[in-house]
């Protein structure tokens, strides 16, 4: 049975009649291309602009969380990490991973949140009320992401993430909601062609936490793929549900090897 459920309604995503086979597609191209490379000229030009660039607000609302004292523990980030420069340095490429306590595939606004009940006995970051996410966590996130910054992605699929990995191929190829589609059909078969005005791209996530200009915020992978979903008129799946970080798995593994990217822009 399809994870994802069908939604109600029977408008058809697009306009867009798709009539293929079921083909598991390639698992990944010879040439990676970060989304940045599709985006519009205006689009990039806002994202190597640091004054232009609204998610360095939020890099700068993350550096200062990093050192802000919590919880019954009086701890920050920073009293157990030091300098996010030095002790954060690659640990945005790796994730998700594998919760060595648990086994589990977490993401890295997951580990935020353990580290936050373990070890400064802080509340976890929620979301507003009406709002998806937390724009605290996300900043921290992009922070921490951004301490990786020209490093290149490199998940790793083996041992216990074996199984989240081959989880997130089945999910990646699945066709879903009322309007029949898969991942691989926008991602690997129709790449650079138009969609309402826009060049679909590899469908890599080296650029999350990414500014999201439709939205005027940030957003995380997760908040992406529940996007998309709607978009295929299915129902999307909670923030953080296993499905997606398993889906996460798979797609960033398609994009190791690109750099890391944060803030990136993306519409």
């Amino acid at each position: 049975m399809s994870t994802f459920k069908i939604g109600a309604g029977f408008i058809v995503l697009f306009s867009l009649a798709i009539n293929v086979a079921h083909s598991q597609g390639i698992d990944r191209k010879e040439e990676l291309k970060s989304g940045y490379h599709y985006s519009h000229q205006d689009t990039r030009n806002i994202q190597d602009d640091s004054f232009a660039n609204p998610g360095i607000i939020y890099l700068q609302r993350g550096k200062a969380l990093w050192n802000k004292v919590e919880g019954e523990q009086n701890k920050s980030c920073a009293t157990c990490h030091g300098s996010a420069k030095n002790s954060m340095s690659g640990l945005g490429t790796s994730y998700p991973k594998i919760d060595k306590q648990t086994n589990k595939l977490i993401n890295l606004g997951q580990r935020v949140q353990i580290c936050r009940v373990q070890h400064m006995s802080a509340p976890i970051y929620r979301a507003p009320e009406h709002e998806a996410e937390n724009d605290d966590l996300l900043s921290l996130e992009a922070y921490i992401m951004m301490q990786s910054n020209g490093m290149a992605m490199n998940v790793d699929v083996n041992g216990f993430a074996t199984k989240y990995f081959e989880r997130g191929r089945e999910l990646y190829h699945q066709r879903i909601g009322q309007s029949d589609l898969a991942c691989y059909q926008c991602h690997d078969d129709r790449v650079s062609g138009l969609l309402r005005a826009e060049r679909i791209s590899q469908g890599h996530i080296n650029g999350f936490p990414t500014y999201i200009l439709r939205w005027d915020r940030i957003a995380s992978v997760h908040r992406r793929f529940q996007f998309c979903n709607a978009q295929a008129r299915a129902e999307p799946l909670p923030l953080n549900h296993s499905d997606y970080n398993a889906l996460q798995l798979y797609v960033a593994w398609r994009g190791n090897g690109l750099s890391i990217e944060v803030p990136s822009v993306r519409r």
